[in-house]
């Protein structure tokens, strides 16, 4: 944020003060999320965080309780400026609270293949929705003097070799699709810092790509603010400094530092490109308020558990809830209905997904716990199949610190004499070890101690790489080695291995977890990280034979007036450094569903996942809700939804295809090292639209909410430069309802595909009409010339689409290039 009301600092002035070793010492971080503060010109620490659906603070865990967001699909589903806007302002006070600057986000990667690992964490397959939202996520957060970091520049669409693939896109597709979300929030926003990714570009390195950085993002966009690396995403040091990258993280050690002074003093960089990034680093501090006088304290900002928070975040939530089947008007439900409640994703909601989206809520409140709480004993709650095939962390609730008596582990580091380093209470039952902590000497043994007060046949085991080993009251019930699976030394951080074993556990027992560090480099772990990771304690109960699960849900959906089953993925599917091989829900969920449908009168699914997943039973049902992952207030938010105390008025912001493979872009698995975008700009409905891939189960932009429509007078409208296009909508249903009027540009060159050019949302009352005008975006006619390297506008020729969603157009405009 600038400061107005005093002179801002010269900062030419400031960085002639500092010799060239203090200059380089500034582009590289201090620590995992920190930058270097330099007393002789005023800078103090700059501090950034993980932020995608909440701002995790400084460290990876063990941070304090922070509001757990809906993930990115799902705010992005509401299709809203005002919810985008909000939720950066939100993420401001979260940021504010904890002494952050910049929060690493927004991701605006697209939904290339719904494989991809981190597709949860973007808005949409679409650009040009991506970066409108993105704009207004942006605008919100910066208001409040926290800076954004758009992530991650650019084709990082999968997570497969994610260190080493090579994204291979051609120019016009680069131009046209993926940095088009970018460049519209560099224009319209101003983002303070954007993010190169790990991924190479047309065989350079992201990290270090003249063209992209310098030539597009610097250059012809005009950016003036930072390029920061992903973390450990930098493997050169006069290529990077050279290709536009302006600060390394995380530090303090990296490709830089003394590699970097040697470089300039060998000329093979200069010591202005050195100036420049320290500029920008400067720049970025001044903003941020942390340059000259600091930047004031703000008080009274609410907690993450405080009503203002809860009323915000279960609204957030419910705004981007997509109804994409209701037959018979089952939806949504009256007061006074039996509810059969049914699967483990209703006991356990999932509420965000896997990787450095993660942070430490307040609470988590699953969708059997929101529904109770509007229906009581109206509602009979059913744990379902299995979802997982790996091994979680204890809850908090379900062992307990014999130290201190709270739920969580007590976790004592040992070093390699046996003497204990540090001990800890872990509330989350997991501890980061050798990443977060600046501990006197390397941990060679972690202890996890926790009391049981509910035993029974259980599986004990762990999270994390070592050679581990369990005791119950002292004797030994098991021992396990765990491994990583890839050479991605992210692995063991974001997705450690598990591992169980099965023990009879009386009830208030001390269960012991073992791990030796030292086995860790001969257990599959990088030199660089051995000693590191996150680790766990695992305690849950042993698993139900199937049968008897699905017996138990039908015999509740026969006795129910309607039977709710909720089915999604889990973090395994839906993380950082790992893609998926299906969108299949995982585990026996498409027979539960079968059998319940089959037993109920009325059958209601909760679709508890952020990514399409495959519905072959969705005839048999009568209604579908997807809920994403909804945040903290989750199941109060899914509740609110279903007894229709708020509307489920979102609309997909990705194409649902009816298989594996049916979708213009699918595999993630590079080929001799490289992942060619051959579906060009047809990714999504673009593609589906053209003919490129079968008809999908449910077309990007379709969403049903609580009223039906009538489109009638569509007409075009002037523009500027292209048209738009007005119609008169009327709610023709029972209740007030929100439509989202879409605006698609269907070019007359069949080489070009249709797109979304604009949107428009109204909220009706029963019997309401308003006439809503959309102008189209003038940079959505444009293609990139690749033979002269420059834009060129499409003719106004083809058609305007006005529709609920491409699977639902309501009128075609001629356009006449006259």
């Amino acid at each position: 944020m600038h400061h107005p009301d005093q002179t801002r600092p010269d900062l030419s002035a400031l960085i002639a003060r500092l010799d060239l070793k203090a200059k380089v010492r500034l582009l590289t971080g201090s620590t995992m999320y920190g930058l270097h503060a330099e007393a002789d010109i005023g800078l103090a620490e700059v501090h950034l965080s993980d932020g995608p659906t909440g701002v995790r603070g400084l460290t990876f865990t063990s941070g304090p309780p922070v509001a757990l967001l809906p993930n990115a699909t799902l705010l992005a589903s509401a299709w809203s400026d005002e919810v985008l806007h909000e939720t950066g302002r939100l993420l401001a006070e979260e940021a504010r609270a904890q002494d952050v600057h910049v929060v690493l986000g927004p991701t605006i990667n697209l939904h290339r293949s719904l494989l991809g690992g981190r597709v949860f964490e973007a808005f949409s397959e679409d650009p040009y929705l991506s970066g409108r939202l993105a704009t207004a996520y942006v605008r919100g957060l910066q208001e409040r003097g926290v800076g954004a970091c758009l992530k991650h520049v650019v084709a990082n669409e999968s997570e497969t070799d994610r260190h080493s693939v090579d994204s291979v896109v051609d120019d016009a597709t680069l131009r046209e699709v993926y940095l088009l979300p970018f460049e519209m929030a560099v224009a319209d926003a101003h983002p303070w810092s954007v993010m190169a990714a790990y991924n190479r570009v047309n065989g350079v390195s992201a990290t270090e790509h003249d063209g992209l950085l310098n030539g597009v993002v610097k250059g012809e966009w005009g950016y003036d603010g930072l390029v920061v690396s992903d973390w450990f995403a930098t493997r050169s040091t006069a290529a990077s400094a050279n290709g536009g990258l302006d600060l390394v993280m995380p530090g303090p050690v990296g490709p830089w530092g003394d590699a970097l002074v040697a470089a300039v003093s060998a000329g093979e960089v200069e010591e202005r490109v050195v100036d420049d990034h320290l500029h920008r680093v400067l720049l970025l501090a001044e903003r941020v308020g942390a340059l000259g006088a600091p930047r004031q304290v703000t008080a009274g900002l609410p907690r993450p558990d405080g009503d203002l928070r809860r009323e915000q975040l279960t609204r957030l939530a419910a705004q981007g809830m997509t109804l994409v089947r209701n037959e018979r008007a089952t939806l949504p439900l009256e007061r006074g209905t039996t509810v059969a409640l049914i699967g483990r994703h209703a006991v356990d909601t999932v509420c965000m997904g896997g990787g450095s989206a993660q942070v430490t809520p307040p609470h988590q409140v699953s969708v059997a716990d929101g529904l109770t709480a509007l229906l009581g004993s109206a509602v009979r709650v059913v744990d379902g199949v299995e979802v997982r095939t790996r091994a979680v962390a204890a809850r908090a609730g379900s062992v307990r610190d014999p130290e201190t008596g709270d739920g969580g582990v007590h976790v004592v580091l040992l070093g390699a004499d046996g003497a204990v380093i540090e001990e800890r209470h872990e509330r989350a039952a997991t501890s980061m070890i050798g990443v977060d902590d600046d501990l006197p000497a390397p941990v060679a043994e972690a202890r996890f101690r926790a009391v049981v007060p509910h035993g029974g046949p259980l599986q004990l085991g762990a999270l994390g790489v070592g050679s581990w080993r369990f005791t119950v009251a002292g004797a030994e019930v098991g021992r396990i080695e765990l491994r990583l699976s890839t050479d991605d030394a992210g692995e063991a951080i974001l997705r450690p291995p598990s591992g169980t074993v099965l023990a009879e556990v009386p009830d208030g027992a001390l269960v012991e977890a073992v791990v030796d560090l030292r086995a860790a480099s001969g257990l599959g772990r990088p030199g660089r990280m051995a000693g590191a990771g996150l680790f766990g304690l695992v305690a849950g109960p042993a698993p139900r034979d199937p049968a008897v699960v699905l017996a138990e849900a039908a015999a509740a959906a026969r006795d129910a007036d309607v039977a709710v089953v909720v089915v999604g993925l889990t973090e395994e599917q839906e993380t950082e450094s790992v893609d998926k091989s299906t969108l299949a829900l995982p585990g026996d969920q498409d027979t539960m569903v079968r059998t319940v449908a089959a037993a109920a009168r009325r059958t209601i699914v909760v679709v508890n996942a952020a990514t399409p997943v495959l519905m072959p039973w969705v005839d048999e049902v009568d209604a579908v809700l997807v809920a994403g992952l909804p945040g903290q207030e989750a199941g109060h938010a899914v509740a609110a939804v279903l007894l229709g105390d708020r509307e489920p008025a979102g609309r997909l912001v990705t194409t649902w295809p009816v298989a594996d493979g049916a979708a213009p872009a699918w595999s993630v698995t590079p080929v001799d090292g490289r992942l060619v975008y051959a579906e060009g700009a047809f990714l999504g409905h673009r593609g589906h639209a053209a003919g490129r891939a079968p008809a999908p189960a449910f077309w990007f932009g379709h969403g049903l909410g609580y009223g039906t429509w009538d489109y009638t007078d569509a007409r075009l409208v002037a523009g500027a430069e292209r048209p738009g296009a007005a119609v008169t909508v009327t709610n023709t249903g029972l209740r007030r309802s929100r439509e989202v009027v879409q605006v698609y540009l269907r070019p007359a060159d069949p080489g070009q595909p249709v797109r979304l050019a604009g949107w428009q949302a109204v909220t009706l009352a029963p019997g309401e009409s308003r006439d809503v005008e959309v102008p189209t975006d003038l940079r959505m006619w444009r293609r990139w010339d690749v033979a002269t390297a420059t834009w060129a506008l499409l003719p106004a020729a083809g058609e305007l689409l006005l529709a609920r969603g491409l699977g639902d157009v309501r009128a075609a405009l001629p356009l006449s290039d006259d």
